[in-house]
């Protein structure tokens, strides 16, 4: 969506808005330590280029910036507030990772295990030759094993479809293999045998490609911890760093909590986002089975940000330790087999800015983000954590790398 084109829509809502205007990140600028990020989030809302967010930002364990802009619901007028709850996607995957190193830490799972030992199904898996339009597919066999440690870090072999090779997007459809999020009566375990029908793209080990191992990994954990992934995540990660807000599936009070996803439609005015493959209604309707390692959760900026923090400061929150701090350093070291060119490296839970980059991190700082827009970075040397979550599909506006660059860019 070209900004150029939104500017006669932008004036027309500024005028129509102009007596109801939400609160806003542009409102007491001289008063906020980010004016200048807080000035181009507002410009963004102004020019309807995006609907909204909330920021958070922290120095230390001391929350610095947290402000909620524009519209929650940009149709009926619903200004964005900061206890808004976001559809967070991928970065679950950081979650789900978290909970393998504490089984790892207690001695329940190692990260070079064989995945076939924990799903038997996946002995089968082949190599990806070619799919025929009937989704018929030829492999040829795997001369490596996929490992444990292989689905936590995107070089098991697996595949997305909806956002990866088209190909896979074929062979899912036919096999009903969950790619991103369901309201259908799936779980974890009928998912990783249905995905064990498919195929590979590469030989495990062989490279980067980001995949549904993360969700894969859910059924690991639930095998290893005899208990259902979201029950596991709660009782030793969620709960402990006060992640209330924090669910798979929304509990009824919190629903009205949770932010809509936009999209522009083909005038450039925003729409609720309608896909042919899939409900942005999971987290209040449907089955509420599956428990999406890779995607799956709902969460607040201020909620990942005691996730966050916990990391920063070495595995400890509020006094309670979640990870040792050894453990914490093994998650943070470059598990990347070949090289790619790139400025970041891919850890156990997170990307990691390389040493000597020319990224805008400091070499150090941990960071991904969310299919709907929500993103954050962490940089351990200065305790800087930076978190913005909006809810948009398909909106070309260059907020996240602004914001980025404004909270992390005078650190390095």
């Amino acid at each position: 969506m070209k900004l150029r084109a939104l500017l006669p829509i932008a004036a027309i809502v500024a005028l129509f808005f102009q007596s109801c205007n939400p609160p806003t990140a542009g409102e007491n600028l001289e008063d906020s330590p980010y004016p200048i990020l807080d000035s181009m989030l507002q410009a963004a809302v102004d020019l309807d280029a995006l609907p909204g967010g909330v920021v958070c930002i922290l120095r230390g364990d001391e929350v610095v910036h947290y402000k909620a802009f524009g519209w929650s619901n940009p149709l009926d007028s619903l200004p964005m507030q900061e206890d808004a709850i976001f559809r967070i996607c991928s970065q679950t995957k950081a979650l789900t990772s978290t909970a393998a190193m504490l089984l790892w830490e207690r001695g329940l799972l190692d990260l070079d295990d064989p995945v076939s030992k924990y799903i038997p199904s996946f002995s089968g898996l082949a190599i990806l030759d070619s799919v025929s339009l009937d989704s018929s597919h030829v492999t040829t066999p795997a001369k490596s094993t996929m490992t444990v440690r292989h689905l936590m870090t995107h070089q098991s072999g697996l595949s997305y479809g909806e956002i990866g090779d088209p190909r896979f997007k074929m062979l899912y459809e036919k096999h009903g293999v969950v790619d991103l999020f369901t309201t259908d009566s799936v779980t974890a375990a009928s998912n990783a045998d249905r995905i064990a029908q498919t195929a590979l793209i590469h030989e495990p080990g062989a490279r980067w490609n980001y995949s549904l191992g993360l969700d894969v990994l859910v059924q690991v954990i639930e095998v290893v911890a005899h208990e259902p992934f979201d029950e596991f995540l709660r009782r030793e990660i969620l709960d402990p760093l006060e992640m209330n807000d924090t669910h798979f599936y929304l509990p009824e009070e919190l629903e009205p909590r949770l932010v809509d996803v936009w999209e522009p439609d083909a005038s450039g005015r925003w729409k609720r986002h309608e896909h042919p493959n899939y409900s942005i209604d999971y987290p209040v309707a449907g089955a509420r089975s599956y428990f999406s390692g890779g995607a799956g959760l709902c969460s607040t900026p201020l909620d990942y940000a005691r996730f966050l923090q916990m990391y920063v400061n070495g595995g400890e929150f509020h006094g309670q330790r979640i990870l040792q701090a050894s453990t914490v350093d093994s998650v943070m070291v470059n598990q990347e087999r070949h090289s790619r060119e790139s400025n970041w490296y891919q850890g156990l839970a997170f990307g990691v800015e390389k040493e000597g980059s020319e990224g805008v991190f400091p070499s150090g700082t941990f960071f991904w983000g969310g299919y709907f827009n929500t993103t954050y970075a962490a940089d351990p040397k200065s305790g800087t954590i930076g978190i913005l979550m909006k809810q948009t599909y398909g909106a070309n506006e260059p907020t996240t790398g602004q914001f980025h660059s404004e909270v992390f860019g005078t650190l390095r």
